[in-house]
């Protein structure tokens, strides 16, 4: 199989996703020697784009997992972006240290479905977006030789078949339902409308909370407002220098809370070739 280019693409709220999908798309460029080009596709004006793909092109797409599946606000985006022409692809799913439960079976049959044969897949841990203490320090020195390893042998693949068999991935085909996320107590936590708020005392109204939300539901001239969708992706948590903003719903809290007694144990990369 002959590839001229790697193409990079992630939607990457808190960045997990896009440092896990770069360090493949990297090390893949180096040792086939062909140029990697990275697509930004995390901001709303991103995802309006179309990208279309060749059959000498390779695809390296990834998303997080939410609730176990691709993002349920994003899905449509992906869904319609990205069109092959029998083009090899690698499906990436980054999970929190949970579980990546039907995301990676997910991402890889929306491939199918346009044009995409994917040649390799993988489930990778990153920290968790809700709390530092859910997978603490994912990807680590483990974790990158891990993939390094990988996607020597994705390389390997790629120059020495001829065509794509089905790969055999672990997941539900159809895909499930979304995880339903739990209390502390074991009970439903339902914190679906949940948003941000902002200590006034300490927001400074520089606007990084509102440049860098996936959904462009913060307001730039109000940073305190949260008037569209929020998705809980705590880019805005992350992306302020004051600490200015958090949640206070009790259901989420609780549901951290789960997270943190239940998903501290080291969970492994899943690699399917």
């Amino acid at each position: 199989m002959k590839i001229k280019k790697i193409w990079a693409a992630s939607f990457s709220p808190t960045g997990g996703t896009e440092r896990i999908v770069s360090l493949l798309a990297e090390e893949l460029g180096e040792r086939l020697r062909i140029p990697v080009e990275k697509i930004a596709y995390t901001l709303p004006a991103e995802r309006e784009k179309m990208y279309s793909f060749a059959g000498d092109d390779l695809l390296i797409l990834g998303t997080p997992v939410y609730a176990g599946r691709i993002p349920n606000k994003i899905l449509p985006d992906v869904d319609k972006s990205f069109e092959g022409k029998g083009t090899p692809a690698v499906a990436v799913s980054v999970f929190g240290n949970r579980n990546y439960d039907d995301g990676l079976m997910e991402l890889s049959l929306l491939l199918e479905r346009h044009g995409f044969c994917v040649t390799a897949a993988a489930a990778a841990v990153s920290r968790h977006a809700f709390s530092d203490r859910v997978g603490t320090g994912r990807p680590d020195a483990e974790d990158v030789q891990a993939l390094r390893a990988f996607a020597e042998k994705v390389a390997e693949k790629i120059q020495t078949i001829s065509s794509v068999d089905a790969l055999q991935i672990t997941g539900h085909n159809p895909v499930g339902p979304y995880y339903t996320p739990l209390r502390a107590d074991g009970q439903p936590a339902k914190f679906l409308k949940a948003k941000p708020l902002t200590d006034k005392e300490r927001c400074t109204g520089c606007g990084a909370c509102a440049q860098v939300c996936p959904m462009g539901s913060i307001s730039p001239e109000d940073t305190s407002s949260v008037s569209g969708i929020c998705i809980k992706c705590q880019a805005c948590i992350r992306a302020c220098p004051a600490q200015a903003k958090y949640f206070a719903d009790e259901d989420f809290l609780s549901h951290v809370k789960m997270l943190e007694e239940n998903y501290t144990r080291r969970a492994e990369n899943a690699f399917f070739l």
